[in-house]
């Protein structure tokens, strides 16, 4: 949650001349891409984010966020700039969901002209040139270089996203446009190689359907002979929206026909592509799109059949939902997000009817039943392994209004709110768009399992912008054992490494309601289906500040279940002296985090602990504002030697270390305070988190914005608390503070 709106090098280029002035020697603090498990023969999505010509996210107010990155594979940041870069929090919060975040080139108008020759010859020296000698073989006019292929690589790589979508949107006129065109081609192929160097193999170039051989932009909405030379060289081709109910198909038999070895490749880090990797556009928008986008758009969904077809979608502009709608009186985000929720996952209430608007004319005719949720089309992805990246929500948006502490409200609320993406987590795919109950232990009773609601709650928080918030409603049962009875609650499902040793840890806080007495019993709960997992440790219930619980337990899934997800839940227990009665209740889910458990004990095993080692704050120029950095380190606990050292020959060591891949501490971000020296860290005025710019162990103080009470002070103590990427906020005596000179 920052307290503004931080500078951030560089984080558009509007020409290569800019582009070729870059550097960045700044240290970025972003979550790398680990893989997840795609089915093989499916469509896959891909989300083209155009929302007010991109970068309008504001710190200080609710704007439109992306929460349903389980539906979603790639996300394409777009901006009309020559060269757009992902702005950290959306890398850091695909990335932490296991989905790809490419930045754009673009070159529209007749502006970009000259940019697109620029891109092929390579950055232009300031003195006299030429070739040395007239050459024997006549050549194109168009040469190659590598240049600014190994430039936008190299920056994809230090920035920490995944690759570009390449909009070539002006005529190519250089020799005669086909040889341009050419010498395009091989570029993009080089591009490519020098993507899978330095970001990694799983790196993307994504052609836009636009110009084709001779140069021309010519839109063709599917694959074909034209625009077959830029395909080959991409790893993926993203079609123009205007195309006909037959396109996708054509496209696909278009594909089929293809010469293996054309589409086949002689790279080790490269695959053979798929129809998978053909994208057929969709504007949400509807503008010459098949089904009227909007509420319509699944009408365009299933011609492209992602299931059975296997093309997969490009999704274009889904903002829609907030642009449309952000004028209206009474807009508020919660009515953003209840026409959000309904568009991509349906209604929260199943007997909801969506009125779909009808399909604009003319247009061929074509039938469509009623309205279908995005989610109807796609697999819901679990987030990567938490053996590669330890999982941790508090269930944020990315937004919301006041910010937690372990329970304390540390910023009041704001009638505007705040954005923050990089604090945004995963909102629990068994939640919505409402939870799926079931009886524990009371199966064949015939009695009606209890209604359930999800909702986002931004009054009460652990750790955060907000809770989520799940309220049951329970009808009254003549049963002779219904004073008590269980219902089994899933939240989160997640793929984890067979055998492997993970902790489970949930903050909740249960909250009665209605009329009738209830006593709730909640217990953190994992299953497999079709399979007993090994639990090996269930911890004792833990009370925390502000009537929240926590509960922790280890598990591991045996080997004979190695491709099913897990589900982590929880097992809610009701009692009531009258079960005739309607019972109504609410669970506040404040934290769910999984991670690879402690290793087992080992003769003087030493187990580091987070610690933030020191703190610095450097003023800008004359003035009181100035950057604050630190550094955070691991500590361990004190070494016990035996009082006399063993034979040389003893194979156990005198003390050894966790070597696994995140033994050593990591921080998700920080919360940064300021306040009186004497007066200690708790009383101190909390000014917001870092993660925004994206710069590691850094926080811009701006002394213009900075609350009047901290302005006041005659000497200003800045403490830094951190939070680790478990959800684990570090005492004080693990944080630094640093006085800012008078």
């Amino acid at each position: 949650m920052p307290s503004r709106q931080y500078t951030v090098q560089s984080p558009f280029f509007d020409s290569l001349a800019d582009l070729d002035s870059w550097s960045d020697n700044f240290t970025h603090s972003l979550i790398p891409y680990p893989s997840r498990r795609h089915p093989s023969t499916q469509g896959r999505l891909l989300v083209c984010h155009d929302f007010h010509g991109g970068y309008s996210e504001k710190p200080d107010e609710t704007t439109y966020t992306f929460n349903f990155w389980s539906l979603c594979d790639t996300f394409i940041y777009f901006s009309h700039h020559r060269v757009t870069i992902p702005p950290s929090g959306w890398i850091s919060s695909a990335h932490r969901q296991g989905v790809k975040m490419l930045g754009t080139l673009i070159f529209e108008h007749q502006e970009s002209e000259s940019d697109c020759l620029r891109l092929l010859f390579g950055r232009l020296p300031a003195s006299k040139t030429g070739p040395a000698a007239p050459p024997f073989v006549e050549t194109s006019g168009v040469p190659v270089s590598p240049h600014y292929a190994r430039l936008l690589a190299n920056i994809a790589h230090q920035r920490g996203f995944d690759g570009y979508l390449l909009n070539f949107e002006w005529h190519l006129h250089a020799d005669g446009g086909i040889g341009q065109a050419r010498a395009l081609t091989a570029w993009v192929a080089l591009l490519q190689v020098e993507l899978k160097a330095k970001v990694g193999p799983h790196a993307e170039a994504i052609w836009y359907d636009s110009v084709i051989f001779n140069g021309q932009v010519r839109w063709q909405d599917r694959l074909n002979h034209y625009n077959l030379p830029f395909f080959l060289p991409s790893t993926g081709f993203f079609t123009n929206y205007t195309w006909s109910p037959d396109y996708p198909s054509l496209t696909a038999q278009y594909f089929l026909s293809l010469d293996p070895l054309l589409i086949s490749t002689q790279s080790h880090i490269s695959s053979a592509k798929t129809l998978q990797d053909i994208y057929t556009g969709i504007d949400v928008w509807g503008r010459g799109c098949h089904g009227g986008g909007g509420l319509g758009s699944y009408r365009a969904i299933e011609h492209i059949d992602p299931v059975s077809l296997g093309l997969s979608v490009a999704m274009f502009g889904p903002g829609w939902t907030w642009e449309t709608i952000q004028n209206d009186p009474g807009f508020s985000w919660s009515s953003w997000w209840e026409a959000e929720r309904r568009l991509w996952i349906g209604p929260a209430d199943p007997d909801e009817t969506v009125i779909v608007p009808p399909m604009p004319m003319p247009g061929p005719p074509c039938q469509h039943g009623p309205f279908r949720p995005f989610s109807d089309f796609f697999t819901s992805h679990t987030p990567p392994d938490p053996a590669l990246i330890p999982f941790c929500t508090t269930f944020s948006p990315g937004v919301g209004f006041a910010w937690f502490v372990n329970s304390a409200k540390v910023m009041a609320p704001t009638e505007a709110g705040w954005t923050d993406i990089d604090k945004q987590g995963a909102l629990g795919d068994r939640l919505w768009p409402r939870p799926t109950l079931q009886w524990e232990d009371r199966e064949g009773l015939g009695e009606a399992v209890p209604e359930a609601a999800s909702s986002l709650h931004f009054d009460d928080a652990w750790l955060g912008g907000n809770s989520l918030r799940v309220t049951f409603g329970v009808k009254g049962s003549d049963a002779e054992d219904a004073f008590f009875r269980c219902v089994w609650l899933p939240v989160q499902s997640l793929s984890v490494t067979p055998l492997l040793q993970y902790t489970a840890r949930v903050i909740f806080k249960a909250l009665p309601m209605g009329e009738t007495p209830v006593d709730i019993d909640v217990g953190l709960t994992i299953k497999c289906p079709g399979s007993t997992l090994e639990v090996s440790t269930i911890s004792a219930t833990e009370e925390l500040p502000g009537d929240w619980t926590r509960q922790m337990l280890t598990f591991a899934r045996p080997e004979s279940q190695k491709d099913e997800p897990v589900t982590v839940g929880l097992v809610i227990g009701f009692a009531t002296e009258d079960p005739s009665q309607m019972l109504q209740f609410s669970i506040l889910l404040g934290q769910l985090a999984v991670y690879p458990a402690t290793p087992p004990p080992l003769p003087h095993l030493c187990i580091a602990s987070p610690r933030i080692l020191w703190a610095d704050f450097q003023r800008e120029g004359e003035g009181k504002s100035g950057v604050l950095t630190w550094e955070i380190a691991a500590t361990f606990p004190p070494i016990s030697l035996p009082t006399a050292i063993s034979s040389p020959d003893d194979p156990t060591p005198l003390w050894c270390f966790d070597r696994s891949d995140h033994a050593f501490p990591s921080c998700a971000y920080f919360n940064i305070y300021a306040g009186a020296a004497l007066d200690g860290p708790t009383k101190a005025t909390f000014l917001g988190t870092t993660g925004l710019d994206g710069r590691a162990n850094r926080f811009y103080v701006d002394w213009e914005v900075l609350p009047n009470v901290v302005k006041g002070m005659k000497e200003t103590r800045f403490y830094v608390q951190g939070v680790t990427d478990r959800g684990e906020v570090l005492e004080w005596e693990q944080c630094a503070f640093v006085d800012a000179p008078g």
